[in-house]
């Protein structure tokens, strides 16, 4: 890779891989579908999105020496768990709302008892989807898989982020507290991310677990972008850009030994510090 490397043109390349890894992995909408459940999880999911969170596995698996398609069934697992957090999160009793992305939210369009259902179905529709396909991984790296994708989206995890976030409420006065939340809630899938494309490559245990913190620190950052893009916690705006700053650049010093190959990681963690810095300066990003 070289300093001419288009980021833009790299995200859409595997974001089409993605999507039509995850069509395929999804159940089929047939004449056997119990009260529309098939019909929501491919609702839920297929509404569209930028997939970070899937072209992160992407990436870290490449700069091991994987390959996008070797990585593919993690994506389609980790995309999954993704859009159940976000089903359950648009529930009316969470944050009630109505629409994302342009379109009516899946208790809007299924019902309150089928947005729970549809949640549920599409965890454990993960990981059926994180097995298929990857005959390739080493057994021991997929015992792996499941333990960190159950162990990112659960009670120490992306889960235990949306209670504390309850519990806190508007309460998160103070960088260390918001952190806390960003986190669980939103850190720990990205260091799932991290740690399946490791996984996926077949690499050592040394490796995933510095690709894991990668995406820890990646993923606190990419929602502090998102607050100020979002404009919310003003009052720590200042303390959240220089927290961007920081914890792209340690993002960068653990991709610095992979070499050329983490050429998208490094592109990826610039992509969010630019985000944030120009939300902050009032353009609107991608």
């Amino acid at each position: 890779m070289t300093k001419t490397f288009e980021l833009n043109a790299y995200l859409g390349e595997r974001r089409k891989l993605v999507d039509e890894a995850i069509v395929r992995a999804l159940p089929e909408v047939g004449a056997s579908d119990p009260g529309r459940l098939k019909e929501g999880m491919r609702y839920a999911v297929l509404q569209g999105g930028k997939r970070m969170r899937p072209l992160v596995i992407i990436a870290a698996c490449e700069a091991v020496g994987g390959t996008a398609e070797a990585a593919l069934p993690a994506c389609c697992a980790l995309e999954m768990v993704h859009a159940y957090s976000l089903v359950h999160d648009d529930l009316p009793a969470m944050d009630n709302d109505l629409e994302r992305r342009g379109q009516p939210t899946v208790h809007v369009a299924f019902g309150h008892a089928g947005g729970i259902l549809v949640g549920d179905a599409l965890l454990s529709q993960a990981f059926t989807a994180l097995m298929r396909g990857a005959d390739q991984v080493p057994p021991a790296n997929l015992v792996a898989a499941v333990r960190v994708l159950a162990h990112h989206s659960g009670v120490d995890g992306m889960v235990g982020g949306q209670a504390l976030d309850l519990a806190l409420g508007q309460d998160a006065h103070d960088l260390v507290a918001l952190e806390q939340v960003h986190a669980l809630k939103t850190g720990a899938l990205y260091a799932a991310a991290g740690a399946l494309g490791a996984l996926y490559a077949g690499a050592d245990s040394d490796t995933v677990r510095s690709l894991e913190t990668w995406g820890l620190k990646f993923g606190i950052a990419f929602q502090h972008a998102d607050d100020v893009l979002d404009d919310d916690q003003k009052a720590l705006r200042a303390q959240a850009l220089a927290r961007v700053d920081q914890l792209v650049g340690e993002c960068d010093a653990i991709a610095a030994p992979l070499g050329d190959k983490a050429e998208p990681l490094r592109a990826i963690s610039k992509w969010v510090r630019d985000r944030a810095h120009a939300a902050a300066a009032g353009v609107k990003a991608d």
